[in-house]
């Protein structure tokens, strides 16, 4: 039997509980950014982050299909479970929001780094499920893991070259 059993046994092994929470959690998260984005997309002074935001819900949209995908292949359900370290940073995002002037480059930055957390915690998240799933010889899993997993570091190059390319920038150049 694999490390991973994903059979309807109510006896599962400790890591398939674990994989089975973690891939709940992450579901959740992206849950919870489907509802954040649209609300940073209208935060954003610069049409370019705005835009960013926008692509990203399309985005974040197919990694949940593709999540009920993973959990349809391995027979479970995903649990009811709250992603609080999701919930946390997106309680930071929406503090930029609240405590930086509408329309200023100083809340572009803060957007830019609210964001660039929000994709450093899924990056974590899918690279240790990819690597769980690798492991265990679920190769179709790990595949979609490392789909979503791409497209996030792609996410957070764009937006830390939105913020190298002109948004510091001009939040300098107001502050300076």
């Amino acid at each position: 039997m694999s490390i991973l059993s994903f059979n309807s046994d109510s006896d599962q092994p400790a890591l398939t509980k674990f994989f089975v929470d973690e891939l709940s959690d992450v579901l959740n998260a992206e849950k919870q950014l489907t509802k954040a984005l649209p609300q940073m997309e209208m935060a954003a002074t610069s049409p370019d982050l705005a835009k960013a935001f926008a692509e990203h819900l399309k985005v974040t949209q197919n990694q949940i299909a593709r999540l009920e995908r993973v959990f349809k292949i391995i027979g479970f359900s995903p649990k009811d479970k709250k992603c609080k370290g999701m919930e946390g940073l997106i309680a930071e995002g929406q503090a930029v929001i609240k405590d930086t002037e509408d329309g200023s480059a100083t809340r572009d930055v803060g957007l830019i780094v609210s964001a660039q957390k929000v994709e450093h915690y899924e990056i974590a998240a899918y690279g240790s499920l990819r690597q769980l799933a690798k492991m265990t010889e679920k190769a179709e899993i790990a595949q979609l893991l490392e789909e979503t997993l791409q497209e996030e570091k792609e996410t957070d190059m764009l937006l830390s070259n939105l913020a190298e390319s002109f948004i510091n920038e001009d939040a300098k150049q107001v502050d300076g």
